[in-house]
């Protein structure tokens, strides 16, 4: 009964002094981050009349949630080592190892530990941050970056199967689209072609209007034809959305939301769907990174080393290097199409997994 007490004392310590030194970990890069970040943009904030409470309120109290979260995994892992290393060399962790509690035991409040971290940031980046990055990238685009303006000519996008639209330019200000065409193709023929002067977005009805339009329907004896002068509205899996600036427009989306845009993308058969997917099994991924990086750098650090605690410190850096150029490199190839986006996400996790597994039978703890 004593143990049990003594061990549940020790739990709440060590949990204690986890989540409080990850906590002001997070706390200082982040403001690091947005003195950097206010430095950078402060000249765009003055050029365009950034009012002073929108800066606070739209931006930075939205891009310290996000950076927050984003670092995670590798805070996990940096202030795991950082007071973990520092409780070696004061003996501590050889203390508890020899009062009889096994190396698997004192894992278990670093797990759960991890685990609150885990849970807060999977709601975070499924529910939470999605809605606060639109208001953050709004003001952005507002703001920061120059206005947009969708100048691509020549547009082709596959809006079913072996359905495309083309467009020779639109206009986002008008919701507008000149030389409109749809062509049906089965097989390597094509089977039907609608073909339109112009067509423009009806807000009022969600539907895109065509004016001075012809359809062309090509049979095995012979061709039909119809024209129309008067406007015609039509539905197509095709919105102003879709013409829209897309700058980290993934990151503005929920789970459900992302799934939905992916399905989307899918049924027309269109490319660019690797970064969504990305970002999906993202959601997913980081918070079994943040259990995995923070059971790593338990084992790095619980030895008492020679080098003191600047060495394990030192390793704990050079890991966390490791890891973020892992993640860069796969996620590279992802979104270049030469790997799955599931296993370039899960990949560094994966390997991590592994190494950390290798290091809790091989490494004198």
């Amino acid at each position: 009964m004593a143990d049990c007490n003594r061990m549940k004392i020790l739990d709440k310590y060590l949990i204690k002094r986890f989540l409080v030194t990850y906590v002001f970990a997070v706390l200082v890069i982040v403001l690091i981050i947005m003195v950097i970040d206010f430095v950078e943009k402060n000249d765009d904030f003055i050029e365009k009349s950034a009012p002073m409470r929108a800066i606070l309120l739209s931006y930075y109290a939205n891009l310290a949630p996000y950076w927050a979260n984003y670092i995670s995994p590798l805070m996990i892992f940096i202030s795991t080592v950082f007071f973990t290393a520092k409780m070696a060399s004061h003996t501590e962790i050889i203390a508890i190892l020899s009062s009889g509690t096994s190396f698997l035991r004192l894992m278990r409040p670093y797990i759960f530990g991890a685990s609150i971290v885990a849970v807060l940031s999977f709601i975070m980046v499924g529910w939470v941050l999605p809605k606060a990055n639109k208001v953050r990238l709004d003001f952005e685009h507002k703001y920061v970056m120059d206005k947009f303006y969708f100048n691509n000519r020549d547009f082709h996008t596959a809006i079913a199967p072996n359905t495309y639209a083309y467009m020779s330019s639109y206009n986002n200000d008008s919701k507008t689209g000149y030389d409109f065409t749809i062509e049906k193709i089965q097989g390597n023929k094509l089977i039907e072609k609608l073909a339109a002067r112009r067509i423009e977005w009806v807000d009022s009805l969600k539907k895109w209007r065509m004016h001075d339009y012809k359809i062309r329907t090509i049979g095995i004896m012979k061709d039909k034809m119809v024209y129309g002068t008067a406007p015609k509205d039509t539905v197509i899996s095709l919105s102003p959305d879709d013409f829209e600036n897309t700058h980290q427009i993934h990151e503005t989306f929920t789970i459900p939301e992302l799934n939905d845009r992916i399905n989307l993308i899918k049924s027309r058969g269109a490319e660019g769907i690797e970064s969504f997917q990305i970002e999906f099994y993202q959601r997913f991924a980081t918070p079994f990174a943040v259990i995995i990086l923070s059971i790593m750098g338990l084992i790095v650090s619980a030895r008492k080393a020679r080098g003191g605690v600047g060495f394990q410190i030192a390793i704990g850096f050079v890991l966390a290097f490791v890891y973020i150029l892992f993640y860069i490199m796969s996620k590279g190839i992802a979104e270049s199409g030469n790997m799955p986006p599931m296993l370039a996400v899960w990949l560094p996790n994966i390997v991590f997994s592994t190494i950390a597994f290798v290091m809790y039978f091989t490494v004198p703890r």
